[in-house]
Order: structure tokens, then sequence, then C-alpha cells
């Protein structure tokens, strides 16, 4: 039902607008005042946005959106994901129990959106600018090296670098997940959502809102241990385990 799609929408939006100005003149100086609680206050932040960016799906869309598998809030975690839609990244935020992860992030989302634009910059996310020349490029992924060699809370990533179109897992850009692999040892959380891809576009999300069953599902948890080795084949296993839980969650047969 449309009118239901757009008093969600409406109530998300609304939300992102206050919180912008909240996070801006409230979040923002007492973490500048706070440093020692940072870790404390942007944890806190960040499930309350999560909850605001998803749940008026449920109670007003009349979505059906399972509560994501929890991830430790340590360092040294590597959450990998699939993207179907935006939807994806509240599920993330909320599956790191009682904290936050630094997600890796394109350049254009930096600006001109409310909250989560300043939320980058606020949180420090690491930026990737698939646009960018080579000499650029290279700068990017130095940064995101750097980032993931000295998080103290989780990094997440979604390795097909943007949403699919028919939410099957696309094809991994491994550039990024490269350079992050090979700065330091990781434990890898590998999860799995789907039900949110046919909703991706803001036709599809305000005629079928009521309809939508998005749920995320923990795949397993590899060690990877030894930055210096090549990271291509775990990447590929990575995508494989992917691949075969999604087909599992469809109820594909597998071959």
């Amino acid at each position: 039902m449309k009118l239901r799609g757009a008093v969600a929408l409406l109530a998300v939006t609304l939300g992102m607008v206050l919180c912008d100005l909240v996070q801006r003149l409230l979040i923002g100086p007492l973490v500048w005042l706070m440093p020692s609680s940072r870790k404390r206050i942007l944890g806190a932040w960040m499930q309350a946005m999560a909850w605001l960016t998803s749940r008026p799906m449920v109670f007003l869309g009349g979505a059906s959106i399972a509560v994501p598998p929890q991830v430790p809030f340590e360092p040294g975690v590597l959450i990998i994901m699939n993207h179907q839609s935006l939807l994806d990244i509240p599920m993330v935020c909320s599956s790191v129990r009682g904290g936050y992860p630094l997600i890796v992030t394109r350049k254009r989302y930096r600006h001109w959106i409310p909250l989560i634009s300043h939320m980058i910059r606020l949180y420090q996310y690491p930026v990737v600018d698939p646009a960018a020349n080579r000499r650029d490029a290279l700068g990017r992924t130095d940064d995101l090296s750097e980032v993931a060699r000295t998080a103290e809370v989780p990094v997440a990533i979604f390795p097909e670098g943007t949403r699919t179109r028919d939410g099957d897992i696309g094809r991994f850009k491994k550039a990024g997940l490269r350079r992050i692999l090979q700065v330091r040892a990781w434990k890898v959380y590998i999860l799995v959502g789907d039900g949110f891809w046919k909703y991706a576009k803001l036709k599809d999300f305000l005629r079928g809102i009521s309809e939508m069953n998005g749920e995320v599902e923990f795949v397993s948890m590899l060690e990877w241990n030894d930055p210096a080795a090549d990271p291509n084949p775990f990447i590929e296993e990575i995508r494989t385990r992917m691949v075969a839980r999604l087909a599992r969650m469809r109820g594909d047969s597998i071959t």
C-alpha cells in the first residue's frame, strides 16, 4: 500500500533531519568534550540511528525485518556483507553488539545527505572513490589501509561495491578488501542479507513495503592470520560461502 510506504518514508526522513541537528549540535561536541567516552557515546548513538532508519518500516510500513545476528564490538573484527539496498547499512550497524563499525563508504556520500554525511566525518569512516583517477585512488586506498590497521572497533565492507539489481551475490571489487586483509590479522564475520533488493527503488518501496520480508543470517567466522599471504583465495572462499548461504535462504538447490 503506497500510503503506508509514504508514511514510513516520511517518518524516517523527518527523523534523519532532526537527528542531523542533534548529532551536529550535541553528539559531536559531546564526543569532543569527553574523548574517553567516545566509543560509548558513538555506540549508543549509532544503535539509536540504526533503529530510527529501520524500525519505522516495521511499525508504520508493515514490513518484516528480522534483528540481525550479533557481532562482537572489539578490535580486529571485519564484517563482510552483501549489498541489496540502503537498509543493509542499519542492519550492519545493528549487528555490532553495543557499539558501531567503521563502514567503508563512497566519497559521494560525504555531502548533502542529512545525518549520513556528517556521520561519515564524525565516525571517521574510511572513504573510497571508484571514479577517482589512479593517483587519487591510490591515496584513498592508502587511507583505507591506515584506518583498517589502526581501527579499535570493527570494520565493515560491502565488497560488491554497489547494490545488486536481482539480489544475487555480485562480483566482488577486491581492491579495498585486499588492502584491509593485508594490514593485520582479522576475525572475519560473514553475513548475508536477503529480501531487501525488491524494494531498493522508491516506487517499489512505496508500493510494496508491507510485503518486505528482510533477514540477515550469519554465515561463518573465518580467521585471517597471515596478512603477508595472497588474499585472493581467501576472498573467493568468502564469496563462495555467501553464494551458498543465499541459495539456502531462498530454498534453491545447490549444485
